[in-house]
C-alpha cells in the first residue's frame, strides 16, 4: 500500500520568494553590492537594516547560495553567549562537501543580548576573525546595537522607497500566472496599503485569488 500524500499548495510568499540575487524587485544598489561581493567573497560581516518585508533575510540566503556557504542560523532570541559559542564551534571544521564558506545568519540582531554583542567583537575583527566565514546580521533598527559592534560590520540599508510601480507590476504578473481572471484587484493600491512589503502583498493577493 502506498503512503498517503500530504502535499499542500505552496503559499505565494514562499513560491515567489527570490532564490537568486538578480531575482529581487528593485534594490538595484543592494543587488550590485552583494553581487560584486559574491564574485570575490572573503571573510566579512554585513549588517542588513531596514523595514520588515524588504528582503533582508531572503537576500542573505541568496548570498549564501551565491558563495556556496554552509548555513549556521542563529535566531536572535537564542543569541546568548553560550548559544553563540556552541553554534560557532562548527566553524572549527571544514564545511561539508561542495561548500566554500561558513555562512552565519543572525536575524533580528538588535534583539541580541549585550554580552553576545561583546562576545562577537573579536570574532568580527582581525584579533579573532574566523577564516572562511561570512556573517550577516539583519535588523529593523540599529538603536540597540553597540557602536563597537556596528563599526565591525559593513552596513547595507534596505528600503522599499520608490518601488510601488515595480511591485504593482509584479503583483499583476503573479495574479495572471496563478489563474486570476480579468484585471484583478487594484495592484497599486494593494502595494500602498501593504507599504510596499512584498511578503504582505503576496499574502493579500493569495486571499483575493481564494475569493474567485
Amino acid at each position: 500500500m502506498s503512503a498517503p500524500s500530504f502535499a499542500f499548495p505552496t503559499p505565494l510568499a514562499e513560491k515567489y520568494r527570490p532564490r537568486a540575487i538578480v531575482e529581487f524587485i528593485g534594490l538595484g544598489r543592494q543587488k550590485r553590492i552583494i553581487s560584486n561581493f559574491a564574485r570575490n567573497p572573503r571573510s566579512a560581516a554585513f549588517l542588513f537594516t531596514g523595514p520588515s518585508g524588504t528582503g533582508k533575510t531572503t537576500m542573505a540566503l541568496a548570498l549564501r547560495d551565491a558563495i556556496a556557504g554552509e548555513l549556521i542560523h542563529i535566531p536572535s532570541q537564542h543569541c546568548t553567549v553560550a548559544e553563540l559559542e556552541e553554534s560557532l564551534r562548527m566553524t572549527q571544521y571544514v564545511p561539508m562537501a561542495g561548500k566554500r564558506f561558513w555562512f552565519v545568519l543572525v536575524d533580528e540582531a538588535d534583539q541580541m543580548t549585550d554580552k553576545a554583542q561583546l562576545a562577537l567583537l573579536s570574532k568580527l575583527d582581525s584579533t579573532g576573525r574566523i577564516d572562511g566565514c561570512v556573517f550577516v546580521f539583519t535588523c529593523n533598527s540599529t538603536d540597540r546595537l553597540e557602536a563597537r559592534f556596528l563599526s565591525r560590520c559593513l552596513p547595507i540599508e534596505f528600503s522599499s522607497y520608490g518601488m510601488a510601480g515595480d511591485i504593482a507590476a509584479y503583483l499583476e504578473k503573479v495574479w495572471h500566472a496563478e489563474g486570476g481572471n480579468g484585471n484583478g484587484p487594484d495592484f497599486a493600491r494593494l502595494a500602498k496599503e501593504c507599504r510596499n512589503n512584498v511578503r504582505d502583498c503576496l499574502g493579500r493577493l493569495e486571499v483575493e485569488l481564494l475569493a474567485l
